[in-house]
């Protein structure tokens, strides 16, 4: 995927529940071929932007729009029609699968018989399983993980277990990729592997990626938009975003620091 056309924008968004403000007028761009980072402390309100998009919770002002039009009754189920993948916080694999099974889930919007009907030998699931399994084959080569297509992913470092959640979310070809802090229980290694990943997204879909390691968001994204209590403080690009005083007293003097 080429070029820089807008994929998602957040308007003026605000979020409150039962008094508190979890969204202050919210605003967010996500382009294509780009890696939008967007940090805070705990409680800024980086879990609640993530649920206004999926759909999971509704704005009481402003607005989300996709390819310039505005979404207003979409759900999570929705999003793979729309072209939106997520990995979650927690792994979200399902245990009874093999880690190729597992990718295959994510590449059954391509298949006209889907994967559960190959799962469960229906009928028109021959013509698409071998499709199906070569896409998601492909997907965890890039990642280098296709050597464990056979295994449970219980039985993995929980390291290659994230890959293994990257590679189902990317096998769907979206064009929006959604990261929810996929930096959570990695080790330093495991988070420098994975800032290569990243990386290499980049030209591919709009990737939005919600994460509270500034290093990490600072090494791999090209603009990166700053929470603190639910309003934006800062914006732009790492460098900018890195040396505001706005954003060094919301880390409370913690260390900010490049790749």
């Amino acid at each position: 995927m080429s070029g820089s056309s807008t994929i998602l924008e957040l308007r003026e968004v605000t979020v409150r529940f039962a008094g508190l403000v979890a969204l202050d007028g919210v605003s967010l761009t996500a382009t294509e071929g780009r890696v939008t980072g967007v940090i805070g402390p705990n409680g800024a309100g980086k879990t609640t932007l993530f649920n206004v998009v999926c759909g999971f919770v509704r704005p009481d002002a402003g607005e989300v729009r996709w390819r310039g039009r505005a979404l207003r009754r979409h759900r999570p189920h929705d999003l793979t029609r729309l072209g939106i993948a997520r990995t979650l916080q927690g792994l979200g694999l399902f245990p009874g699968l093999t880690v190729l099974e597992n990718v295959m889930v994510g590449a059954e919007p391509h298949a006209r018989a889907g994967f559960w009907s190959g799962l469960f030998a229906l009928p028109r699931a021959d013509r698409d399983e071998a499709a199906l399994r070569e896409r998601a084959m492909a997907r965890l080569a890039e990642l280098g993980v296709a050597g464990e297509a056979a295994r449970p992913p219980g039985e993995l470092p929980y390291g290659v277990q994230k890959r293994v959640a990257l590679a189902r979310a990317l096998v769907a070809e979206p064009d929006l990729l959604l990261l929810d802090e996929p930096a959570a229980g990695l080790s330093a290694a495991e988070m420098d592997e994975l800032a290569e990943l990243i990386r290499g997204l980049r030209g591919g879909p709009a990737v939005v990626l919600v994460e509270h390691h500034m290093d990490l968001v600072m090494s791999v994204c090209d603009q990166v938009v700053v929470l603190d209590f639910g309003k934006v403080i800062a914006s732009g690009p790492p460098d900018r975003v890195r040396d505001d005083p706005a954003v060094l007293d919301a880390y409370l003097g913690e260390e900010v620091a490049g790749a």
